[in-house]
């Protein structure tokens, strides 16, 4: 039986290799949006790469929830379930805000309006209710993620639901993950969790696993992991520095 101040070191893993899988992404990004080198991110292979990132870093916040709720109620948490993941929920999402503040301040249009942390904050909250479940999380993902993928074909004329996936002519912001679809991407990642670690205990066949732990690339990447939301935090910032430092970067392009 997993201890339950144990870490398991393979989802770290995984948090580091998406949160480096989402710096470089940004990276390609910047160096495209500061005039540097034309890089089709829109389409093919970028897209794709930044699209995979993206979903595995909320694939893993949905695994982390099941644990956390697994884990308070193997030590029999006091603490009101909805009352600790809503003030977890609205931590995240005022670090959103603080890019948003900082989008609105550095970049000339598409300001961060409700980007992957304002996505992570308020769906921690949303998740509450689902973390108990298993099987039922796979069926409504399914047709959270196909109802979300056919609003984004089409524009509404309101300015006010683009937080759930309804955009109007025009909407752009440089870090868009709306309620739909990826709501179901997060549910995907509960199932996961509740059917890989039950009761907060490895399943016998990620339990037989040959462990790596010791190794140092794993090391590394999960010492990232378990620190990805300040390197998220920062690494925009870091990227911009180090493409002017290195001469790519036009800093003319940041500014309105």
């Amino acid at each position: 039986m997993t201890e339950l101040h144990e870490r398991f070191w393979e989802i770290d893993l995984l948090r580091g290799i998406a949160i480096i899988m989402m710096v470089g992404f940004h990276l390609l990004y910047d160096i495209n949006h500061m005039g540097a080198y034309d890089i089709n991110l829109a389409s093919g292979a970028g897209f794709i790469f930044g699209r995979l990132s993206a979903i595995l870093f909320i694939i893993i916040v949905g695994i982390s929830l099941s644990l956390s709720n697994s884990r308070k109620k193997r030590i029999h948490d006091p603490e009101n379930g909805l009352m600790k993941y809503t003030k977890r929920g609205l931590k995240i999402f005022l670090w959103g805000m603080i890019i948003t503040a900082g989008s609105y301040i550095f970049l000339r249009d598409g300001v961060i309006v409700f980007g992957i942390l304002h996505f992570i904050g308020v769906a921690i909250i949303l998740a509450y209710p689902f973390l108990r479940y298993k099987v039922a999380n796979l069926m409504l993902a399914i047709p959270v993620i196909v109802i979300g993928s056919w609003m984004q074909t089409f524009a509404i004329g309101s300015t006010w639901l683009f937080w759930l996936g309804l955009r109007s002519d025009g909407f752009h912001s440089y870090d868009y993950f709306p309620i739909f679809p990826w709501f179901g991407i997060l549910l995907l990642g509960i199932f996961l969790g509740n059917s890989l670690y039950p009761d907060y205990n490895r399943i016998s066949l990620i339990y037989r696993m040959p462990n790596i732990s010791d190794l140092l690339t794993v090391k590394t990447l999960c010492y990232m992991g378990e620190r990805s939301l300040l390197i998220y935090l920062l690494h925009q910032p870091a990227l911009v520095i180090l493409l002017y430092a290195t001469g790519i970067a036009d800093l003319s392009q940041l500014y309105p």
